[in-house]
């Protein structure tokens, strides 16, 4: 009866390293794609680098559909000098400020433009006023202009026609 709980001791200790040794194996793969476990190393040296590039590929996207539009792009105010009858149009968000001779806002419905000095809307037709800073918030909106020669800062998107 003892030689059988001797095997029996024996057995359970085999078991048991047998199991300590599984559990060791596994951990061993740790930071492998089957653990779930993130870790700062991962975030910093793969992940960060992977969201940075997809971010770098829309804006380069994104600029070249803006240049193949055939209009320019500014995030500060850019002088243009505008003939009379020429019209520039502004997409959503373009900014202009009239500062040398006269035009008018042109709009195919109201409202036209924003002018946000006065917090005011410009209909089709209405003249601009010098040193007011006016807003397009839709499509299709532009000014023209109506004496020889016009200046006028712009921010944004646009084309002359």
């Amino acid at each position: 009866m003892k030689k059988d709980r001797w095997l029996l001791r024996s057995l359970l200790l085999l078991a048991l390293s047998a199991a300590l040794m599984a559990t060791v194996t596994l951990a061993a793969e740790a930071g492998s794609d089957r653990d779930p476990l993130v870790t700062l190393s991962y975030l910093n040296d793969t992940f960060f680098s992977q969201i940075m590039q997809r971010v770098d590929q829309k804006i380069a996207d994104r600029n070249g559909q803006l240049n193949q539009q055939g209009g320019s792009v500014s995030s500060s105010f850019a002088v243009v000098t505008l003939s009379q009858g020429q019209t520039l149009t502004g997409d959503i968000g373009c900014e202009v400020l009239l500062r040398v001779g006269s035009a008018v806002c042109v709009s195919p419905s109201d409202p036209g433009l924003i002018d946000e000095t006065t917090a005011a809307s410009l209909s089709n037709g209405g003249a601009m006023a010098q040193n007011h800073l006016y807003m397009m918030t839709i499509e299709g909106r532009g000014i023209q202009a109506s004496s020889a020669t016009v200046k006028v800062l712009v921010r944004g998107a646009y084309t002359i026609a």
